[in-house]
């Protein structure tokens, strides 16, 4: 097992070394998070500044303007640039070198994700979030949901990861992704409680978005962060609920990556 660990390793260096050849990239980054969280956390503080207690959905303006400042945080993170790399390599044809290397792509792609996610949480989310933080009152978590808030959020990475490797990969039906791409972020952010939280939408769609795997992208973290659950085991539902998608979803990657393999072969020669 560590012998395999060890041959991704070299990888996530690459990556690292990748991103560090663009850090102004990061400011940019940094800057667009600010300006999108500063529109949704005001537009959203304006409508509760009315009702000083609990308002709709159970949020107060405090915990509306946690839940939304962290939505475009998690948003962030879940940014891995593993989409537009696939679909690029898929399009250029450089994806058929894998064929010939010992490893396995999408563990490969994972690999190389990582320093994406971890310079995005040290580059852009934490700054940000001390920024608003010195702006605007948010609601301090206890100790126990911060713990299974920090879980949650590594299930939503993977999760992230596997929804966009899959846009990725739709590269080998499409010659051309963006489309595909643009969909996805649309239906992700509003599914995923980005844009509004699932406690506000209506019953039905409400029940929608908890049924799909975008909700553990982001209303899954925030659920527990800001303590609205009612008591372990739907705590632990939540978690259970994100390891459940994150394995169907890595599974559904394996398959169409081998079906994809067959189909580069017989293409191939």
């Amino acid at each position: 097992m560590t012998g395999r660990l060890r041959t991704y390793l070299p990888f996530a260096t690459s990556g690292l070394q990748s991103l560090l050849q663009y850090r102004s990239t990061f400011a940019m980054t940094a800057m667009t998070a600010a300006a999108g969280a500063a529109v949704t956390v005001f537009l959203w503080r304006a409508v509760y500044a009315a009702d000083p207690g609990s308002g709709p959905g159970g949020f107060d303006q405090r915990g509306i303007t946690t839940y939304l400042l962290v939505a475009q945080l998690l948003q962030v993170l879940h940014t891995n640039r593993v989409d537009d790399e696939v679909a690029a390599e898929v399009y250029r044809g450089d994806v058929a070198v894998m064929l010939v290397r010992p490893v396995s792509y999408p563990v490969m792609r994972f690999f190389s994700c990582l320093p994406v996610v971890a310079a995005n949480a040290v580059l852009v989310g934490v700054p940000v979030f001390a920024l608003f933080a010195l702006l605007v009152p948010l609601t301090r978590p206890e100790p126990l949901d911060l713990l299974l808030f920090a879980l949650s959020t590594a299930c939503s990475v993977l999760l992230a990861f596997c929804v966009n490797l899959l846009t990725g990969m739709s590269g080998f039906l499409t010659t051309n992704t963006w489309g595909v791409r643009m969909v996805k972020q649309s239906v992700v952010a509003f599914f995923a409680g980005q844009l509004v939280p699932i406690a506000l939408m209506p019953g039905p769609l409400a029940a929608l978005a908890r049924a799909l795997p975008f909700s553990g992208m982001v209303d899954g973290p925030l659920t527990l962060l800001l303590g609205r659950y009612d008591g372990w085991s739907a705590a632990a539902g939540v978690l259970a609920g994100q390891l459940a998608w994150a394995a169907g979803l890595t599974l559904l990657c394996a398959v169409l990556w081998r079906s994809a393999l067959g189909r580069l072969e017989v293409l191939g020669g």
